[in-house]
């Protein structure tokens, strides 16, 4: 079986300054797309049997400039519903909730069209893109690339690794960088994290 690669989109103007982007859809800044474009000799030197990405554009447009072709757009690949806490900094959040964490508490609720998810219910969509990723990798030769979030590309690190959702807090995730999950002994690990190209 072939590894799994992560990549989390490259900076956005949110991101950058800490807000909680889930269901806005932001561009990629300048120095995010330089991020993404960063990453191809990552991916093009390991041939990639299947790709998803997120619906929302700053992953569409990293999937693009890291040279992914045949890619399939998945819903379950999109950023955390952060609800009532869409487009405000933990900062913020926790000056009336001082003890505040997301991947514990989960959010405050938000409008009817985007209501907030908990951890589990990420979790649980993490649960069904690692079932299509294991499909795809029984069916093809090669790596598995996942384009997608910070927030939610943790969670599924951990439910592949056989953790709670919660503990997608251990995997700090930086923008514009790949990661690999693979195995040892016919066991999930962590083959690399955050990897970024040499410079």
């Amino acid at each position: 079986m072939g590894d799994l690669f992560l990549v989390r989109h490259g900076e956005t103007e949110w991101s950058r300054s800490g807000r909680h982007t889930g269901s806005t859809d932001v561009p990629l800044t300048a120095k995010g797309r330089e991020e993404a474009r960063g990453l191809v000799p990552l991916i093009r030197s390991h041939r990639v049997g299947a790709a998803f990405v997120s619906p929302l554009q700053r992953a569409r447009e990293t999937a693009e400039l890291i040279g992914l072709t045949d890619v399939r757009v998945d819903p379950d690949l999109r950023e955390w519903d952060y609800g009532g806490y869409e487009g405000i900094t933990t900062v913020e959040i926790q000056r009336t909730r001082p003890d505040w964490f997301l991947f514990t508490d989960g959010v405050a609720p938000g409008p009817p069209d985007h209501p907030g998810e908990t951890p589990e219910q990420v979790g649980q969509r993490a649960d069904r893109v690692l079932a299509k990723v294991d499909a795809a990798l029984a069916n093809t030769e090669g790596v598995v690339v996942l384009v997608a979030h910070g927030h939610f590309l943790r969670v599924l690190t951990a439910r592949r690794l056989g953790l709670p959702p919660s503990d997608g807090a251990l995997f700090q995730l930086a923008t514009g960088t790949m990661c690999r999950l693979g195995t040892e002994h016919g066991r999930p690990v962590i083959a690399a994290w955050n990897v970024r190209p040499p410079s």
